[in-house]
């Protein structure tokens, strides 16, 4: 019965970290037995999962990067073994930083425990770190574009869960480097700087993937929660009718299409509704005359 009630197991084949050479059993959700009880689509294309009376609640999210315990190093499985030497060399000398950081946020962190929301709030932290020492041929703007807004999600739901500002501060910072991320991906996808059948699942949740219709959509979104604060009112009004491009080019504002997922296509008329919105009142402000 005991194994009835049981939310991952761990492989049987060890997996050898290629930084440090450590060996351990990486962990993995068991799915269906009504483990998961999807709920809501957030605007952020968030899925949301109901808690279970047997199983209580759970976060897939958190079981979706591989991190060695000892050295810290991250990466999602089809990236952790594929090391080139300079990639090994720069992540052995990031080895004490990484450490750093999970002892600053986490004091004692251990992932050969069973996983956590701070563990998965942690993976994405060194995912974004680890990802910056890899090759192009990993699509790593990509990686950490999905793993930073991802840890924006995780960490804010550790600030709720415990009532700690500083975690909401880590969220906020990761928001912005989401940002960040998505708006050069949306560049690489259009020059071909790194490889999009490299980039994987892009989500950005685990659910679904949304494929290069979400990365515009996510970009978007990230510009009123992030492009907003922007202190110059002419960077938000430039950060803005970029987004209104992205949208009216690829999903066609006002018009319906078979080929466009429906839940989408109606966020994102709400999303350029509200987009104008606030050009208009910028642009009010600045002495502009509204192009709507």
């Amino acid at each position: 019965m005991e194994d009835q009630k049981k939310v991952t197991f761990r492989q049987k084949n060890q997996t050898i970290c290629p930084v440090c050479s450590n060996e351990f059993f990486r962990e993995e959700m068991l799915t269906g037995g009504g483990r998961l009880i999807a709920g809501a689509l957030t605007d952020e294309l968030r899925r949301k999962y109901e808690a279970s009376k047997k199983f209580g609640k759970i976060y897939p999210l958190n079981y979706q990067v591989t991190v060695c315990p000892i050295c810290y190093f991250a990466a999602y499985p089809k990236d952790f073994q594929d090391l080139l030497p300079d990639e090994r060399n720069k992540l052995t000398e990031m080895t004490g930083s990484r450490k750093n950081a999970m002892t600053k946020f986490f004091g004692h962190i251990d992932f050969n425990e069973d996983r956590e929301l701070k563990h998965g709030a942690a993976s994405y932290m060194l995912a974004v770190d680890s990802y910056s020492c890899r090759n192009k041929n990993t699509a790593p703007t990509f990686k950490n574009a999905v793993s930073s807004i991802r840890a924006a999600w995780l960490f804010n739901d550790l600030a709720e869960e415990t009532s700690d500002e500083t975690y909401k501060k880590i969220s906020l910072f990761f928001y912005k480097k989401a940002y960040d991320y998505y708006v050069k991906v949306v560049e690489l996808v259009q020059n071909g700087g790194e490889p999009t059948d490299a980039a994987g699942n892009m989500g950005p949740d685990t659910d679904k993937n949304w494929g290069y219709e979400g990365i515009l959509y996510i970009t978007a979104v990230l510009t009123m929660k992030i492009g907003a604060r922007e202190k110059e009112i002419g960077k938000r009004i430039e950060n803005f009718e970029r987004c209104k491009r992205y949208l009216s080019r690829l999903f066609g504002i006002g018009k319906t299409s078979k080929s466009k997922p429906g839940e989408l296509l109606d966020k994102t008329r709400d999303l350029y509704d509200k987009i104008n919105e606030m050009l208009e009142i910028w642009k009010r402000e600045s002495g502009q005359d509204s192009e709507e």
